[in-house]
């Protein structure tokens, strides 16, 4: 199942709603990730006629550091003993088809495409019983837009990872995808720059939802990114950067640079 946010207008809220072909079938309104229950199947709306959004809108997005070792061999580190974790403001969020702004700030921002997963339920301290998947809604794609200069200016991340614009996300979510074992890939203007599987993973998926649930409680709606295969690089004016995950799609997103 292809789960979407999106808009008939800019004078209604946000809309839950399954994709079914060129269709959305909308959810009841108010209807939120946390309480999900059945499309109404018989007020199908084309997808022409509406407006989609980023699929998540969280509370926070929890990012994942140098969990492919070819991607933390590029940049001249090591992969870290224990996960690392960094956080990127939720207000860095656009959708698919939208624009990734090139701030003044940096003079080197740099694509990392990535296997997003969105969280179903609330997830706090989950049990080495427990199925760390059973609290997963789906997956999508993630650009974790870098500018990669203030990243090593700065040493921490917070700046540099959450400029506006810097999260594109989508174009939907995916229910029923196995993230053990997909390819990431990222295209630049056509040309392939970005190419790993998450069997590649220092860490996998399940591992990561049970570790970041010990340090904070993950809500409906949360994003993580779980990391970068190698070969991240510059975006310029006028690209186009595309971000694919096998079995969900094509995240597109044109770069602008605002000091043109």
């Amino acid at each position: 199942m292809k789960l979407c946010r999106f808009a008939l207008n800019e004078l209604e809220p946000p809309r839950l709603g399954c994709l079914e072909g060129r269709h959305v079938l909308p959810y009841p309104p108010g209807e939120t990730f946390a309480t999900l229950t059945s499309p109404i199947t018989d007020k199908a709306i084309a997808l022409q006629d509406v407006s989609l959004l980023s699929p998540v809108e969280p509370s926070k997005i929890i990012c994942v550091g140098r969990n492919y070792l070819k991607h933390a061999m590029e940049l001249g580190n090591k992969v870290p003993d224990e996960p690392l974790l960094f956080l990127k403001a939720p207000s860095s969020i656009i959708a698919d088809g939208e624009t990734i702004e090139l701030p003044p700030e940096s003079q080197q921002v740099e694509h990392e495409g990535e296997l997003g997963v969105v969280i179903g339920r609330t997830a706090r301290k989950i049990g080495e019983d427990e199925d760390p998947l059973s609290y997963v809604l789906g997956y999508t794609c993630v650009n974790d837009v870098t500018a990669r200069d203030l990243q090593r200016k700065d040493v921490q991340f917070t700046r540099a990872k959450s400029f506006d614009t810097f999260c594109p996300v989508g174009p939907f979510i995916v229910t029923d995808l196995n993230p053990l074992d997909v390819e990431v890939t990222t295209r630049l203007n056509g040309e392939l720059k970005q190419r790993g599987r998450t069997s590649a993973m220092a860490l996998s998926v399940p591992f990561l939802i049970r570790y970041i649930s010990k340090i904070m409680t993950l809500y409906p709606g949360d994003l993580i990114a779980t990391g970068t295969p190698a070969g991240v690089s510059k975006m310029k004016d006028g690209d186009l950067v595309e971000v694919e995950v096998e079995g969900i799609g094509v995240l597109r997103n044109q770069v602008r640079d605002t000091n043109l």
